[in-house]
């Protein structure tokens, strides 16, 4: 059971840090356990976390601001073991450097410097700059499957459906795929033949239409031929 004193010392520092809120930085307990906070850091431009959204948890403990609490980060990060506690100055680690002045503000801005670093600690990782952008870029998609992110975090849920909708908005067209030079080869020499045979379907047509033309010679035009040459031949007669 926390002491009266620690509930109204949490009390005040979330009221704190959320009139002035820390850049890079979000942190909100848990609506039925004021002792557990849970924080989000955000990864510092210039670095390898840049683009990452990590998620830990503080544990105070009933005495604070006397003693010093847990520190532990959830998303996967490539600086900090996961659900393992951190070795800091400000943490439970190191009780005789603890500083009851200190705040959730300094502790996690102090936890977001010291990630930012390459300094070995107790719950610390080493892995290449490669692997922490890789881990930076799924960092968001990690924590929306977590319950207590997505219900103390909304903003941050809606972030990543935003990002997600653009993702699909920008997705090109598929084009078709690019032919081989044998295989254009053979499409334009198929496409000339059918043109060549249209071509000579159209000749052929022609040529059958001034051929029947030729051929069809109207009747009462030979009538009146016959009607004028048995004119002309019985001419002769007639002057007889």
């Amino acid at each position: 059971m926390a002491d009266k004193g620690c509930i109204l010392r949490l009390q005040k520092e979330y009221k704190a840090i959320c009139k002035e809120p820390v850049s890079q930085v979000v942190a909100r307990p848990l609506p039925n356990d004021i002792l557990e906070w849970h924080y989000v850091l955000e990864g510092s431009e210039g670095t390898p976390f840049a683009g990452g959204f990590y998620h830990g948890k503080i544990k105070f403990p009933p005495e604070y601001p006397f003693k010093p609490p847990g520190i532990t980060m959830i998303t996967p990060n490539g600086r900090f073991m996961t659900q393992k506690k951190i070795c800091l100055s400000m943490s439970d680690f190191h009780p005789e450097s603890w500083n009851p002045m200190w705040s959730v503000s300094s502790i996690l801005t102090g936890l977001l410097s010291f990630m930012m670093e390459r300094s070995p600690t107790t719950g610390s990782v080493n892995t290449t700059a490669a692997e922490k952008q890789r881990l930076a870029k799924v960092s968001l998609a990690f924590n929306c499957k977590n319950p207590t992110f997505r219900k103390l975090f909304p903003e941050y849920v809606e972030k990543y459906n935003q990002q997600q909708q653009l993702s699909e908005q920008s997705v090109p067209e598929q084009l078709p795929p690019k032919l081989s030079k044998n295989e254009n080869s053979r499409l334009k020499m198929e496409k000339l033949g059918h043109s060549s045979s249209e071509d000579m379907k159209g000749v052929n047509t022609l040529k059958d239409t001034k051929g029947n033309r030729k051929h069809s010679f109207p009747a009462w035009m030979m009538l009146l031929l016959v009607s004028i040459f048995g004119i002309v031949m019985a001419l002769p007669l007639l002057q007889l």
